[in-house]
């Protein structure tokens, strides 16, 4: 197995390339796979790829695209990573502009001898920097936003002042990136060292994309792609949703968005992320929300419903038996039904004969077998794409010490055919 294939499905190697290093997504694949499989469908099929990816992140596909003058279009339902990815795509700007900006941002700030009031008001923030800290942060955003013209440029310093808020806090970060405040780290970057470096590198890779002959072709949206998807005609279809895992997308990025005053607690994202993000997560999908009989009722399970209503039958139970009764049984079943929805509305921008491919993973909550790439060609099959197989590319679950269980999982690609 090739390096390339056997990392399709990490976005650790983007971290060192250029434009896709500026925010690091929890969330995400290698940038150099997806080029790798854009030459390769122009190579077998002698025609232009137009990719389409409706799970964006952070934009690695478009930016990808981008970097081989592929058209591209990208959707994604978090408002705040849908943000990220479109500052991302503004890498043609003129980077002489980006920092005379940032400098007048640090000039602005550094003069300013007023303190935080957050460190006190915010508990999260409070827990994440010391007060001298966060007041440099505090006085960054304002100088920001005071000198903030509309100009797009202004979007880039903006995420430059995201892209270092981890950086220069005291504690740690897990894997996923929750943020863990009971975990000190030992490297903590100063902000104005961390502000002017990453303005730096930024303004480095914007000429570098230039030189490098980068198209500038890339079409992003804050879009929840269970209701629609407008585009034109795609042949391509790169994507990694999110897996059955129980993974909180809207948590991952709580720092951020409390930091920009976005979300005030950790309760705020059920109304500010949640509602326009797939249902992946326990959070998201409480029996006070989701009703499990309702959801297995809808046609569009219907190519699923034997092996679905039992796997979720089977969850009702067991939860029962277990200390935090996480709703697994309604997360399983509002998964498959947002994924169908958006098999559905894919296939209407997909030109025939089109290629998708779905890096994904099974998932076992509380041990029961959810057996996701079979599941999700099948109903890709009953929204009219032909056919599917599956490619395994790694086994999961085998290396922490603390898993809850021991089912064993692998991660792939589900490849279906338009």
């Amino acid at each position: 197995m090739n390096k390339i294939k056997s990392r399709s499905g990490t976005f650790t190697d983007n971290m060192k390339l250029p434009i896709h290093r500026w925010f690091r997504y929890s969330a995400g694949f290698s940038a150099e796979w997806v080029i790798s499989e854009i030459q390769k469908f122009q190579d077998e099929t002698g025609e232009k790829a137009t990719v389409l990816d409706p799970f964006l992140g952070s934009g690695t596909t478009s930016l990808a695209a981008c970097s081989i003058g592929s058209e591209s279009y990208g959707f994604d339902g978090h408002p705040f990573v849908a943000r990220i990815a479109q500052a991302k795509n503004l890498w043609h700007l003129d980077e002489m502009v980006f920092k005379e900006a940032c400098l007048e941002v640090i000039k602005k700030a550094e003069a300013d001898k007023s303190e935080t009031l957050r460190h006190y008001e915010t508990g999260l923030l409070g827990k994440c920097y010391d007060f001298d800290t966060l007041t440099k942060l505090d006085n960054l955003r304002n100088a920001y936003e005071d000198l903030a013209d509309g100009n797009p440029i202004w979007e880039l310093v903006r995420l430059n002042i995201t892209s270092i808020l981890r950086a220069c806090s005291k504690v740690g970060t897990a894997q996923w990136q929750y943020v863990l405040p009971k975990k000190s780290k030992s490297k903590v970057l100063g902000v104005s060292e961390a502000f002017i470096g990453k303005a730096e590198l930024m303004a480095a890779d914007m000429e570098y994309a230039k030189s490098a002959n980068w198209v500038n072709n890339a079409h992003i949206f804050e879009q929840d792609v269970r209701k629609n998807i407008e585009a034109p005609k795609c042949n391509l279809l790169l994507t990694s949703p999110p897996y059955p895992n129980n993974y909180d997308y809207a948590d991952a990025t709580r720092l951020e968005m409390t930091f920009w005053g976005e979300v005030n607690g950790w309760g705020d994202l059920k109304t500010v992320v949640r509602p326009t993000i797939m249902r992946s997560c326990s959070q998201h999908s409480a029996g006070d929300k989701v009703v499990l009989d309702e959801v297995l009722c809808d046609p569009l399970l219907a190519p699923i419903i034997d092996e679905l209503t039992l796997v979720t039958r089977k969850l009702e139970k067991v939860r029962l038996t277990k200390g935090g009764r996480k709703a697994y049984h309604t997360m399983v079943a509002a998964y498959f039904l947002d994924l169908a929805k958006i098999w559905k509305n894919t296939k209407k921008v997909m030109a025939e004969n089109s290629r998708i491919c779905f890096v994904v993973g099974d998932s076992a909550p509380y041990g029961v077998y959810v057996p996701a790439e079979e599941w999700l060609g099948k109903l890709a099959i009953a929204s009219g794409y032909k056919d599917f197989e599956f490619e395994k590319l790694r086994d999961r679950n085998v290396k922490w010490k603390n898993r809850t269980h021991t089912v064993p999982l692998h991660e792939g690609r589900l490849w279906v055919k338009g």
